[in-house]
């Protein structure tokens, strides 16, 4: 074996991303035939038990010969965290790792990504009073006043977090308001500090991939083909089981996932079916297109376009898997794996 003294001597951890309906899952599937890998979830809907179609969960077949970490571990009614996350992805990555193999992290929650990447500072607890307060201001006025809001007094995170992105709004704002402080600033005061948790790339050597779709125009086609399969797959029976168990509300972060609101204000009667489709597919374009821009900007990363024949099925071909494996190969991934 060649001298590696002068090699990064961290352990590896890949990083898959994409916008949604790109074929992450299935381009992990085939990672995973060609190197010693085990795949963890980074998808803030896929941690929720009971929502497996709208989430679009892999099939059982395949978690059994691919198990993924970080799927069905919380409840729906729980609201699960960047902090939780962290937690728990940073658990299964240094065991995956201990275990002589390579911790491959498959999803398109982009946030999950940047903080395991980067590290979170420790933030301060939530006030549910001046929550109350920010949700009534956008009750009354809609969450793009109160991402102006925010922009007044963080202009550099507010830059960060779309206007219809509630929760994230809320949350920086009621930082800013319990503390003094902005919610951008806090957290690199803390991190030089040593607070919260640090970044991953401080104990683990990260490559990232990222699956680039050429062709806007198929994307969308994809989304909406891939949204109208799920309903006939059950979706509309999936809300309506969690639905029936009466502890569940539209306001909780589980349902509020594209897809699950829109058929939830459609089982409430405030919309048609065809609206519901409408709603659910334009949704589902506009995460796809906040992914994209996170992706747009991600620095060190390793970019596959791929493009989308008339009629593909999402499998990602051969090119894709050998540009993914060359780029893995000549960042010393199999020297890794092989240690």
């Amino acid at each position: 074996m060649s001298d590696t003294s002068g090699a990064d001597q961290r352990p590896s951890v890949i990083f898959l991303m994409g916008p949604t309906a790109s074929g992450k899952t299935d381009l992990a599937l085939q990672l995973c035939k060609n190197l010693p890998c085990d795949i963890i979830s980074v998808d803030s809907s896929q941690v929720y038990r009971t929502m497996d179609i709208g989430t679009a969960k892999p099939e059982a077949d395949v978690l059994r010969d691919a198990p993924h970490r970080l799927i069905n571990i919380c409840d729906p009614a729980e609201a699960y965290s960047v902090g939780a996350f962290l937690s728990d992805a940073r658990r299964e990555i240094d065991a995956i790792s201990a275990a002589g193999r390579i911790p491959l992290l498959v999803g398109g929650t982009m946030l999950y990504f940047k903080a395991l990447r980067e590290g979170i500072a420790d933030l301060p607890p939530a006030n549910e009073k001046i929550r109350a307060e920010i949700e009534q201001q956008a009750e009354d006025n809609g969450w793009p006043f109160v991402h102006d809001l925010l922009a007044e007094v963080d202009p550099e995170g507010a830059a960060a977090i779309h206007p219809n992105h509630s929760q994230r709004i809320s949350r920086a704002l009621e930082v800013y308001r319990v503390s003094g402080l902005p919610l951008s600033q806090l957290i690199k005061q803390q991190l030089q500090k040593g607070c919260g948790v640090p970044p991953l790339e401080n104990d683990y050597r990260i490559v990232q991939l990222a699956l680039m779709p050429t062709d806007r125009a198929a994307l969308h086609q994809r989304i909406e083909q891939r949204f109208e399969i799920m309903l006939a797959q059950g979706f509309i029976d999936e809300v309506k089981m969690l639905r029936q168990r009466g502890d569940l509300s539209a306001d909780l972060p589980a349902v509020r996932a594209v897809g699950y609101r829109q058929i939830w204000a459609y089982l409430d009667g405030e919309c048609t079916y065809d609206d519901m489709l409408a709603r659910g597919v334009a949704a589902t374009r506009q995460l796809a297109k906040r992914q994209l821009t996170w992706l747009r900007g991600w620095t060190d990363l390793h970019r596959l376009e791929l493009s989308f024949n008339k009629g593909d099925d999402a499998q990602p071909g051969t090119d894709i898997l050998s540009q993914a494996l060359e780029i893995l190969q000549s960042s010393a991934i199999y020297i890794n794996a092989a240690e």
